[in-house]
């Protein structure tokens, strides 16, 4: 049986009792959306963890930021679902999601040669300011060694 309301016959309207129950909050209740907020918290400080010393993978920072991306498209499908009630539905909600996901996907693609590309050709002038991986290795050292200087001899 569908959960979209009671079947009548034509020409009968329903019952108020039945229909002022399925009205505004058959969605669950509070205990669901604190469920989801729970969730929403123990996501967050998954993702905070891959900053500190306990992430096991802090000498490659693409793991992290996958592992970030995936907790952030988690977190953002919990919010649509359930505090955007997307859930409780009818289907023609597909007929908007997935094209409007096949374009996103589709953007991605395409700007992908951009990104991949950009360095090829550039400016003298860009190429002179741009930052090398040498550039960057000499800034995290510096750091480290400010970083030792400003700690207190135990």
């Amino acid at each position: 049986m569908s959960d979209h309301g009671p079947i009548t016959r034509p020409g009968e309207l329903p019952d108020d009792h039945e229909h002022a129950e399925h009205d505004g909050h058959g969605h669950g209740g509070i205990g669901k959306y604190l469920a989801v907020f729970v969730a929403l918290c123990f996501l967050t400080t998954m993702s905070f963890l891959t900053y500190s010393p306990l992430w096991p993978w802090r000498d490659e920072p693409q793991v992290g930021w996958a592992f970030m991306m995936a907790v952030s498209c988690t977190k953002a499908m919990l919010v649509v679902l359930f505090f955007m009630h997307v859930l409780w539905e009818a289907n023609w909600k597909y007929v908007l999601t997935i094209p409007a996901a096949m374009m996103a996907i589709f953007l991605c693609i395409m700007l992908v040669p951009d990104i991949g590309m950009r360095n090829r050709m550039v400016s003298q002038e860009r190429a002179l300011h741009m930052a090398r991986e040498s550039d960057v290795k000499l800034l995290e050292q510096a750091a480290e060694a400010a970083l030792l200087e400003g700690m207190p001899a135990h």
